[in-house]
């Protein structure tokens, strides 16, 4: 038996002669930059998000970097994101010349705490970057209060959660504007690098298509310094077609979600993922905790069940970020998700079958000289 951690073949083969034709009238064409794919792409995209605007563009990093620039965020301004994301979003901010201010997340969640963000605000702090984690949506309505009270910008990093919902509201949404990755394992993914940036604010979209297409709005005319990240016309037509089945591929990934839950939930060792009333999670990724990782994984491995860690080192203590001069342990919520994180296989093409009962009996073998690994009740770990 074998279980891989996702498969992105099966999404092409499923598509093939959708994908293959979009592709084809791209290339017949001849217009491969800014053309009629990505203006379609960007109206179909907003709509599904909610919002008046979508700017395509080339991947999930630059998406955060032209919002933070559209808001003129810079040398002297501080931009707080969670201090357990992928590193991703800290760069982003340290790019523009800002400085990164770090905040730990709610331990059930995964996602940044609304309760020490007000905490965190200082004089300089100018943004928010919230995190739609493994696909589950931040607590937003307390973190747009707490940033309407100091006057922060939200910019939700939304490339973990294509077709989340928070209380009806879809992620993209929910805050300033918002910044998607559409890298090919993502839950809307292109073949190749690609992203895209949501808001309701005129002014940023215009800031931000000015921004990716070196600062010019006319050409061989620079207005601003900019740079060149614009989504090509290939990987829009390719994503258009994918989006029509995004809903139908986050209920596949719900429904084995499901499943896991249900598999697991005896097991007192495991921490499950909490999906908070309200908060209706695409499943990008299905993550539990567990002290007893390494030996989860090797009992896993073992029966031919892939698995995988996001993220096995906060972006606080990445070589990166040596110069914040921050010690290890002064994030001890990050650590602690860090070390005990165990991201099982999930996935739109991934059917649930008797492979679920062979991943039960690897957890109950990994922890069979635990006292009391399995007990109805309370699945939480302190």
């Amino acid at each position: 038996m074998k279980v891989p951690f996702l498969e992105l073949a099966p999404s092409y083969t499923e598509l093939k002669a959708e994908i293959d034709a979009a592709v084809s009238e791209v290339l017949s064409r001849g217009w491969y930059i800014l053309g009629r794919q990505v203006e379609l792409f960007e109206q179909e995209f907003a709509a599904y998000v909610g919002t008046k605007h979508c700017i395509g563009v080339a991947n999930g990093l630059e998406a955060l970097m032209l919002c933070l620039r559209a808001y003129q965020l810079g040398d002297g301004d501080e931009v707080i994101v969670p201090s357990n994301t992928y590193f991703a979003t800290a760069l982003a901010v340290t790019l523009v010349g800002a400085t990164v201010r770090f905040v730990e997340p709610d331990l059930r969640t995964h996602n940044l705490d609304p309760k020490r963000l007000e905490e965190a605000v200082t004089q300089r702090t100018k943004a928010v970057i919230p995190v739609h984690l493994y696909g589950m949506p931040a607590d937003m309505t307390p973190i747009n209060a707490v940033a309407r009270r100091y006057g922060l910008k939200v910019i939700e990093d939304a490339a973990q959660g294509h077709g989340a919902t928070y209380h009806g509201r879809r992620t993209g949404a929910l805050g300033d504007a918002a910044a998607f990755s559409f890298y090919p394992t993502k839950c809307l993914g292109a073949f190749g690098d690609a992203g895209a940036v949501t808001t309701n604010d005129d002014a940023v979209a215009d800031s931000i298509r000015v921004l990716r297409n070196y600062g010019s709005r006319t050409k061989y005319i620079a207005d601003i310094k900019g740079l060149n990240s614009r989504l090509d016309e290939v990987q829009a037509a390719i994503l258009r077609v994918k989006l029509r089945y995004l809903d139908e591929w986050n209920g596949r990934r719900r429904l084995l979600a499901t499943r896991w839950k249900r598999c697991l939930a005896d097991i007192t060792d495991i921490a499950l993922p909490l999906e908070p009333d309200g908060v209706v999670s695409c499943w990008h990724l299905f993550v539990i905790r567990t002290p007893a990782r390494a030996r989860a994984q090797e009992a896993l491995a073992v029966r031919g069940i892939d698995t995988a860690i996001h993220y096995p080192i906060p972006p606080y203590r990445q070589l990166a970020y040596v110069d914040l001069v921050l010690p290890t342990g002064s994030f001890p919520i990050a650590d602690k998700l860090a070390e005990e994180v165990i991201s099982l296989p999930i996935g739109p093409h991934l059917v649930p079958g008797t492979w679920l009962d062979e991943a039960r009996a690897a957890f109950l073998e990994a922890f069979a000289n635990d006292a009391g690994s399995v007990k109805g009740g309370s699945v939480c770990l302190a």
